[in-house]
């Protein structure tokens, strides 16, 4: 299998087709995170400016004590709102680089394996055994590879029943705290 200027060029532009998507995938999670943040930021000096306008109407400290528990849970659920939103950003970000690194890996790979295999056919006699190192160790790079893409999809799950849980956890925690009956102080 001969190199010709045609599969140089072919494979010059599939490469940069590949960092231009990635690049735009990059950008735009940058331009997603940078609107949530925007959002966010509006979001929480609106709830600011209500809660300050809500303390000067405060008479008493079972007003302020009440006033408290009602304040926690806008901030807290915009928190969770905001943390979930971001990972979902990443998340979807992280697919799109892998699913265009992967295809990538695999046009490589398929063009490697082909070239070997015409080196094969073509070989003298007696460098078989060297070609044939040259194919396994291919194979078990490409096998350490799934491995480790498996290994750090399950890690990503974990990480995201994990933020699930823990924001699940603190938004039922607030609710318990803000549902607590009039007259009842929280226990210390």
């Amino acid at each position: 299998m001969s190199t010709t200027p045609q599969k140089l060029t072919d494979a010059a532009k599939s490469n940069l087709d590949s960092a231009l998507t990635i690049s735009g995938t990059a950008l735009s999670c940058i331009e997603r995170l940078a609107a949530l943040n925007l959002n966010t930021a509006r979001n929480l000096l609106a709830l600011i400016v209500e809660n300050n306008k809500g303390l000067l109407l405060i008479k008493s400290p079972e007003q302020l004590v009440a006033f408290q528990s009602e304040a926690a849970r806008p901030t807290v659920e915009a928190a969770v709102s905001y943390a979930r939103a971001a990972y979902a950003i990443c998340t979807e970000t992280a697919e799109e680089i892998n699913r265009v690194t992967g295809a990538q890996i695999n046009v490589i790979k398929a063009e490697t394996n082909a070239a070997i295999n015409q080196a094969l056919k073509s070989a003298p006699a007696g460098s078989e055994p060297a070609l044939a190192a040259i194919k396994s160790t291919m194979e078990a790079t490409d096998s350490a590879y799934n491995a480790i893409a498996k290994a750090a999809k399950q890690v990503g799950e974990l990480a995201e029943s994990n933020l699930t849980a823990a924001t699940d956890t603190a938004v039922k925690a607030l609710t318990n705290v803000t549902a607590l009956p009039k007259g009842k102080k929280k226990a210390a």
